[in-house]
Order: structure tokens, then sequence, then C-alpha cells
């Protein structure tokens, strides 16, 4: 017969109240590691999504999720021509917030020239954009309906489709336009901000002799530019090495070109690092406290039941069959604790949110982890069995 099973028979009801607290603590140590996960995932989607080999940037900037980055759009055309290079298209991004009714929604918004590099992979409802001006492609995920009218500044856009997944850094749903219109929103100042500039500029221009008589309408379409881009993403030839042709157009072009592999690792480590050493620490926490749980139930269990291993003892038990009940229970109890956590982080998994990624091979090592943490936990119990009196069982003392 098997001593564990036997025993925890006798005692099922604490054994699984015990397991249930364990898989919670377990289901939130599976929930951290998936919320990190999420948070890669999302920091890469637009990176991923975009399909390019190197993103242009402006010189001496780590590129437009990172920091401000502004470069002429008409740069694309320049960077055609690098040997090395299929195509080359300006993309712009900004973070805002703006309404539909009474409810605030704070969007990434991406503005990229339709049929070009920058803009979703898939429409999963709706139609993509055919139209240059005043049409947006929405993610799934901002709430907002096919049909809807947004206004933007001095814009009003139609939603003619939604994305799914595509996200910026921070979680915020992705919002497509194109490049025209997020250069106006972006770039293109109030009219109230205008008529405040042409006055300032109007008393500086008096007070310089040399350009004195020049009224200050004239310059206005110059200070005024909106031919703007975010950064140029550029697709390479089959047979071209990005890292030279990044050289080639950093050296005659006087901008930094960043390969897809150092944009994702800027992201994944610069972006996002702080949340994953927090959520990392989070989770050393929970499996220490699992640890202890563990370790104290399975001394516990051995504590109540000192007279039966002691009669064990008498009756000629070795001490492996012994130290092989209080690990196989300690074992039971991480295996079916770790069971409820998967089953509980399953069922709610679609209630977070932000993305949860649960990947079978972190799955993988938590569950070896937990099966050591057992092992461990058990150690505690173990020593006091093997201590035990046998005379004890004759009602001599421990």
């Amino acid at each position: 017969m098997n001593l564990a099973v036997r025993d925890v028979r006798h005692r099922l009801g604490r054994f699984l109240l015990t397991a249930l607290g364990l898989g919670l603590l377990l289901g939130t140590v599976m929930a951290m590691g998936g919320i990190y996960r999420g948070l890669v995932e999302d920091a890469l989607a637009l990176v991923r999504m975009s399909g390019a080999d190197l993103w242009v940037v402006q010189k001496d900037t780590n590129g437009p999720f990172a920091e401000t980055s502004r470069v002429p759009e008409d740069v694309a055309r320049t960077i055609r021509a690098v040997p090395g290079v299929r195509d080359a298209s300006a993309v712009a991004f900004q973070t805002l917030q703006f309404r539909v009714g009474a409810k605030p929604f704070r969007v990434q918004l991406v503005g990229h020239q339709p049929g070009a590099m920058g803009g979703p992979a898939a429409v999963v409802a709706g139609r993509p954009m055919v139209r240059s001006r005043y049409e947006m492609l929405v993610d799934r995920r901002a709430g907002v309906p096919l049909g809807a009218e947004i206004r933007i500044g001095r814009q009003s856009f139609s939603v003619v489709g939604l994305t799914d997944g595509v996200v910026s850094s921070s979680g915020d749903p992705a919002v497509f336009v194109s490049l025209r219109d997020a250069q106006d929103i972006q770039f293109l100042k109030a009219n109230e901000a205008v008529r405040n500039e042409r006055v300032r500029l109007q008393a500086d221009l008096e007070a310089t002799p040399a350009v004195a008589g020049v009224p200050a309408a004239a310059l206005a379409p110059i200070l005024q530019d909106t031919h703007l881009a975010n950064a140029i993403l550029v697709r390479l030839e089959p047979w071209a090495a990005p890292r030279d042709v990044a050289a080639r157009i950093e050296r005659w072009n006087h901008y930094r070109a960043m390969t897809a592999a150092e944009q994702e690792d800027l992201l994944a480590k610069n972006v996002i690092e702080r949340n994953r050493q927090q959520i990392l620490l989070f989770r050393i926490i929970l499996l220490s406290v699992s640890t202890v749980v563990i370790a104290l139930v399975v001394f516990t269990m051995t504590m109540e039941k000192t007279r039966d291993i002691a009669t064990l003892k008498i009756i000629g038990a070795p001490d492996r069959t012994i130290a092989g009940l209080i690990l196989q229970q300690a074992l039971a109890l991480g295996v079916l604790g770790y069971g409820l956590g998967g089953v509980l982080i399953s069922l709610t998994l679609q209630y977070f949110p932000r993305r949860v990624a649960i990947l079978p091979f972190d799955q993988y090592v938590l569950f070896g982890i937990v099966l050591v943490i057992c092992v461990l936990a058990s150690l505690f119990g173990i020593r006091r069995a093997l201590r035990v009196n046998p005379t004890l069982a004759l009602g001599g003392g421990a």
C-alpha cells in the first residue's frame, strides 16, 4: 500500500484547501510571467508588424519609440537609391487621446502611406484604407465600432476597418491613418497658435534691419513644414547585408540606421526594463512564499503523525520508506497546486486589461521549479521524521 495516499485520504479536506491556496499563489506567478511576456509582445508589435529590415531615424537618437525623432519625408526617396535597398517608406508615430461619445481613448497613432510598409498586416473586420485622406483603422481593443466618426484636431475620420492585437509598448491600441493625415495631426498647429507665432515673427523681423520689410505671412509656409516623419522604414534586397547597408546610410545620408533586431533589443531592454525587473522580483517573492507554505504544511503534517512514524520504525520500516512518505506528499501538494493554478489562469486570462501571453516553455520551467521547491520543502519534514524515537509508539519520550 502507498502510505502517502492513505495519509492524504485521512486528511483530505485540509490537503485540498492547502493545495487550493498554493494554486492561487502559483496562478499569480503564472500571471506575472504571462504579463511580462505580454509586455514584450506589445512592445515589439509595431516593430514586427512593419516588416522593415532597417529603421532610419534622426541622428544621435534611439528612434521614435524611445525619444523624439524627426526626419524629412523625402529622405525615403534618397534611401531608395542606396545599393541593397528594395523599398523605403516614411512613417509617423504619435500618442494622443480622443473621444468617442463621452468615453476617452488613449491610442498610438500610426501614419503610413496606404499600401506601403508601416500598415497593419491584416484587417479582421471592415476593409483596408483605400482613400488617401480621412479614413482610419482602429484596433478592436479600443472598442470603437465600425463606421464611427472620430474628430482629431481639425480633421474628422471615419473608422473603416478593425485590426487585432496591434498595440504600443504601453498597451495602447494602435490607430492607423494616412501619412498625410498623421503629419497634419502631429505637425500642423492650430489657427490660434499660427496667429500668435506670426505676431512674434513679425516683431522679430521688424527688429532685424536686413529683413525688416519681409511680411511674416510670406515666411509662414516655410516655418510650418508638415512634410516630416518620425522614421523611414527600409526593406532590403535578399542578398543585402543589413549592417553594411546601415553603415552606408549613416555615412552618406547622416542619419542613424538601426536594424530590426537592434530596434527590438532597444524596446525589450530599455523601454520595459523596469517593468521586467519589478515583475521578476514579484515572482521570486511569490515562489519564496510558496516554498515556505509547502514546508510548513509538510512539517505540520509530519508532526501530527509522529506516533504513526514511530510505529513504522518499530515494525522495521526503513528510513527511505518514511522519507518517501514525506516527499510524495510534498510533491502531490505541489503538483496539485500547480494544476489548480493553471486552471485558474486559463479561466481568467481574457479578463486582464493587458495582454497575458502564457508560453509552454515558461510553464515547463515553472513546473520544474515547483518540483525543486517541493523537494527542498520536504527536507524539513524528512529531517524531523527521521529523528522520531521509535519508543514513542509505546508511550515513551520523543
